[in-house]
């Protein structure tokens, strides 16, 4: 075997690798010899079938499997011997001329990890914002929570329905006075206000008593699920059947009895650790992405484009998702298009993000535990079926990369933490307005750019925030998600969960990339065994 380095240029590397036919022959040989005892042919005792004649039953697969060993033997010594880390999957192709009888030619080409500079991480300094969950705030997640469990009590028939109150309807909808189909319904109850129905339903409700029949003319929404009535005009005749005053919810024992827990006190304590959980989390988020910024800003280092390019491709496949939602498509996807060249730094950001989180795990001890990874794996399976979940199991066990994959969120949180406790931290308490409008303000803008963006930071200018959507997709978050497709009746416009906002999505975009922050990336098994078979 003869291994010549033919480029080896920034991060790319690329090698040629002989493989001579002797040397094929010779393994075939040996499988030949292995596998006779197995062999069964009329007319020969057990284990006394001739090679010759093995080799003419045999001789194909034999030597295909025999090549594609002796392949990825190959591929994975020069990989060895030349100390190589590929990025990404190496690219393995065996010369088109190859035939039995010849010498095996085979390309390597492949991409590199860089080598990271050693870290700089004694000089972190950060803030920690912090927030009491102040009286108020338990109280009003407390009413939240009873305004949830709302009863209603049906008024008297002559009382007129207002904003708030639940009104019992028939109906049935028609359009151009013809009913459609999934149009009709009886005893459905509304909350008026509730932005439960098409736009501009529920308000025609208001003023209806017990009895009074009404018709309500509606519009559907263009984005409507059920294509035959997007964008028409509809009636529905309505008949009320009763009106329904929201009752009182007392915040009391009695109440949290309701939701299966001893005492109002309890209820308390449960929502007040919830809201120390939740306003925990913001702080984390706030200090850990200062800390990405400062690494971000302090280490350069030239990064492999095939890793930043698949790592832009599934940028861009958010991108191209949410703006497939907008009203306008097309003029979504423009604006994207306009600012292609900065979700590619956000790109090569997350990837050197990735390989230095990486390098400082690896420099410093940190590991996910045997344990932890069993049950990150039991916590993955969760959302198979039972029957599938130990296929799950084993598939991850046998997956170097899936499972690299799988326990690279943990691992870069455990680093992340590991430079918490190395930084030099203040703590000033605030507000959650104030928490809020802190990380807000990293979304927007001046936080993103590190020494890779290509921006000249020689003066003062704040770089220009990068945005994770189209401008008209990051205003259309802000309003009430479109309907869903459904059955064409009123009830069928009930809004889906609101999408995040794009903002979010391109704050998570400048963070790590998650498949490269593993401190142990798999060895690349290289070998295509049906390309080298079908050429054997």
């Amino acid at each position: 075997m003869q291994i010549v380095e033919t480029l080896n240029e920034g991060l790319k590397r690329a090698y040629t690798i002989t493989i001579a036919a002797k040397d094929l022959e010779a393994r075939v040989d040996a499988e030949v010899k292995k596998i006779a005892p197995q062999v069964r042919m009329p007319g020969f005792r057990p284990g006394k079938v001739p090679a010759n004649l093995i080799r003419k039953m045999h001789g194909e697969s034999i030597h295909a499997d025999a090549l594609n060993s002796t392949i990825q033997e190959s591929v994975d010594k020069a990989i060895r011997e030349n100390n190589l880390r590929p990025a990404i999957q190496p690219s393995v192709d065996l010369a088109e001329d190859y035939a039995a009888g010849k010498d095996a030619e085979i390309k390597l080409s492949l991409e590199v990890l860089p080598q990271v500079p050693a870290p700089s991480i004694d000089s972190i300094t950060l803030e920690r914002l912090t927030v009491e969950p102040g009286d108020a705030a338990v109280t009003e997640a407390l009413q939240r929570i009873a305004d949830g469990q709302k009863s209603y009590e049906t008024a008297a028939k002559s009382y007129k329905a207002k904003d708030g109150d639940q009104v019992i309807i028939d109906f049935e909808g028609k359009v151009d006075g013809v009913p459609f189909e999934g149009g009709k319904g009886e005893g459905m109850a509304v909350v008026i206000g509730s932005g439960q129905l098409i736009p501009g339903f529920e308000d025609q409700l208001v003023g209806l008593k017990a009895n009074d029949e009404a018709v309500i003319n509606v519009t559907f929404p263009a984005e409507y699920g059920a294509k035959d009535l997007a964008g028409k005009a509809a009636t529905f005749d309505i008949v009320v059947g009763e009106v329904k005053k929201p009752g009182d919810t007392k915040l009391d024992d009695d109440f949290a009895k309701s939701l299966g827990l001893e005492s109002l006190e309890q209820l308390t304590g449960l929502i007040k650790g919830q809201l120390e959980q939740e306003l925990g989390g913001l702080t984390r988020t706030h200090m850990k992405r200062r800390l990405l910024d400062q690494l971000a800003d302090t280490h350069d280092f030239e990064v492999p484009p095939s890793m930043v390019e698949a790592e832009f491709e599934q940028i861009w496949a958010q991108l191209e998702q949410e703006a497939s939602q907008e009203e306008d498509v097309e003029a979504a996807r423009a604006e994207m298009e306009k600012d292609r060249e900065e979700y590619r730094s956000i790109a090569v950001r997350r990837v050197r993000l990735g390989l230095l989180l990486s390098e400082i795990g690896q420099a410093n001890g940190v590991e996910v535990s045997q344990q932890e990874m069993s049950m990150l794996v039991a916590q993955a399976a969760q959302q198979y079926r039972q029957e599938d979940r130990q296929r799950f199991a084993e598939y991850i066990q046998q997956t170097p990369m899936a499972a690299a994959q799988l326990r690279a969120p943990l691992y870069e949180d455990k680093v992340v933490d590991f430079l918490f406790d190395k930084a030099t931290i203040t703590e000033r308490k605030v507000t959650r307005e104030e928490l809020e409008a802190a990380i807000e303000a990293e979304e927007d803008g001046g936080h993103v750019h590190g020494p890779d963006c290509g921006h000249d930071h020689g003066h003062d200018e704040k770089p220009k925030a990068k945005k994770a959507a189209p401008k008209k997709a990051a205003k259309k978050d802000a309003e009430p998600a479109a309907q869903p497709e459904a059955e064409a009746a009123p009830e069928a416009a009930e809004k889906p969960a609101k999408k995040a906002p794009a903002k979010k999505a391109a704050a998570k975009a400048e963070e790590p990339a998650a498949e490269v922050a593993d401190a142990k990336p798999a060895a690349k098994k290289a070998a295509p065994k049906k390309a080298a078979a079908k050429k054997a």
